[in-house]
């Protein structure tokens, strides 16, 4: 135990370069209410534009906001899909998602890339200091946009389309905007892991939307939702506690490392029965005690009326 507490180092890295990706997962499916697969690509299209581009020795920072930039365009393409190809949603994350496949092949030009040995963003000082301080500056740049006009315009498009649209908004440029911020941050976060380890992969992003909704639900569950400051802190953290528990897993001596994807699973069936547990039997609890209070105040009244 005392082995794996002084191991939460590499958890914890994990978990802040990939809260990156649990927050752009939290635009589309808490903030839009949009099931956007197009992230299962977009992660990969991240790690890919920037190891191509590192290995052709171009600045790995100038190379991460491109992988930025690529993200967010992938995002366009499937906000466009759906507000001007008219297709539902889900299909057009499903069919940007088997694009980008292709897409992403032809910038890699291999399966994979190795970045070992060239220069990145991490340099010699400790990732897990970089990946905070990234984690952070993106964080608080979120939180101040969706305090702004067009962040509250965006946040508004999710709740209820119809009456935002009665304030003049434009509901169509907001989805693709969220949907183009939401990939510009998966595509970050697949660039920054590509970096943090050292190569880039064709099959990177496969199940990424699953561990961004893992972290998502976890967060909220643990830290709960009230302001944007507090949801997006929970998401962050939520991504965090998925790694720990993930590492923790893997103590147990029978499971190896082709049983992520079930643990991962597990994490989300229990993240989401535990609150609908918990919150029936408060139900109960409260119907329990009106139910009592009723009978009371009944069985009272009778022996008035007597």
């Amino acid at each position: 135990m005392l082995d794996f507490l002084m191991r939460l180092d590499s958890p914890i890295e994990l978990g802040l370069l990939y809260a990156l990706m649990a927050l752009g997962v939290y635009i589309t499916f808490r903030i839009l209410d949009f099931p956007d697969l197009t992230v299962d690509g977009s992660f990969t299209t991240g790690g890919a534009i920037a190891a191509v581009l590192i290995t052709n020795d171009v600045n790995p920072w100038l190379a991460t906001i491109l992988a930025f930039a690529g993200g967010m365009l992938a995002g366009t393409c499937t906000g466009l899909l759906h507000t001007k190809g008219k297709i539902n949603g889900l299909l057009s994350g499903i069919i940007m998602m088997i694009a980008l496949y292709s897409i992403n092949m032809r910038i890699l030009g291999k399966p994979n890339i190795s970045l070992s040995r060239l220069d990145n963003v991490f340099g010699s000082i400790d990732p897990i200091y970089i990946a905070l301080i990234i984690v952070i500056v993106g964080k608080l740049l979120l939180d101040v946009f969706f305090r702004t006009d067009l962040g509250l315009a965006l946040r508004a498009t999710g709740d209820n389309k119809r009456m935002i649209r009665s304030f003049g908004a434009n509901t169509d440029s907001t989805t693709i905007l969220g949907l183009s911020i939401s990939n510009g941050l998966v595509a970050l976060s697949g660039a920054l892991i590509a970096q943090q380890s050292s190569f880039a992969d064709i099959s990177s992003g496969i199940g990424m939307i699953v561990i961004g909704l893992a972290s998502v639900i976890i967060g909220e569950a643990v830290l709960g939702t009230g302001s944007v400051f507090r949801t997006t802190l929970a998401v962050v953290c939520g991504s965090i506690i998925y790694r720990i528990v993930v590492a923790a897993a893997y103590e147990i001596p029978w499971l190896e490392a082709s049983d992520l994807k079930l643990i991962t699973a597990i994490i989300v069936i229990v993240a989401l029965v535990v609150p609908t547990a918990r919150r029936a039997v408060r139900q109960r609890s409260l119907a329990r005690k009106r139910s009592a209070e009723i009978l009371s105040t009944y069985g009272n009244s009778k022996g008035g009326a007597r």
